[in-house]
């Protein structure tokens, strides 16, 4: 290997180790209280060299959130490509959340660090944000790509015709933030990952029947059945 390659795999590790501590500082004090000097010392570097990797708290948050949505796109795009119905894309999608993000901290430090960084849950912000520094490419897909989705569960009957794509997006990406938050609340240390996917779980099979169109066969809308 030569020196250049050693550099570049050197300044990857230490990337690396900058986003996972982070990480463990954002899910132990939460997001609001974590600053550059904290990610520093606990990353055992100095602020200055922390700064030539992330010019700022909010870039490297961002680079979290953006990191976690690429390993779910790349998880779900072989189903979304497979020319599935809507409500089967749906179904995949939830079960590909749940796989990839089952771990319950993983869940509580991307929906507090999104929701801190985009005042979420305007989802039509996120989309149309103009901010170049604050552009979030994988996370924007995601979101699309329910909005997709969803209108498609819409032409094929599933879904009321009527019903708002964008707000129906929003409602559902709300009540997740919601019921992760409450998990975020519960002590350290305790197992909370079971809790936390079956609370979303119910929240998210309660919005799935809301959406229905009326007269719809209400068994093919369980999110359990893949």
């Amino acid at each position: 290997m030569g020196i250049s390659e050693r550099r570049e795999r050197e300044k990857n590790e230490r990337r690396n180790t900058i986003l996972n501590c982070a990480k463990e500082l954002i899910l132990e004090q939460g997001v609001e209280r974590v600053g550059m000097e904290d990610i520093a010392r606990k990353a055992e570097l100095s602020k200055a060299t922390l700064y030539l990797y992330f010019s700022g708290r909010e870039i490297l948050f961002n680079e979290i959130c953006e990191e976690s949505a690429k390993a779910f796109l790349e998880r779900f795009k072989p189903y979304w490509e497979s020319g599935l119905t809507g409500i089967s894309a749906l179904k995949c999608f939830w079960h590909g959340y749940v796989e990839l993000f089952g771990d319950s901290k993983e869940m509580v430090l991307i929906f507090h660090v999104y929701n801190y960084l985009k005042s979420w849950p305007c989802v039509s912000n996120i989309i149309n944000n103009e901010n170049e520094q604050y552009k979030s490419p994988f996370v924007d897909t995601i979101f699309k790509m329910m909005k997709t989705i969803i209108e498609q569960c819409k032409t094929e009957g599933v879904f009321d015709p009527d019903l708002d794509s964008t707000l129906a997006m929003s409602l559902v990406l709300s009540l997740f933030s919601f019921f992760v938050g409450n998990a975020a609340n519960i002590p350290p240390g305790t197992d909370i990952s079971d809790a936390v996917v079956s609370e979303m779980k119910n929240a998210f099979q309660i919005l799935v029947r809301g959406f229905a169109r009326e007269g719809v066969d209400r068994s093919q809308l369980d999110i359990m059945q893949k």
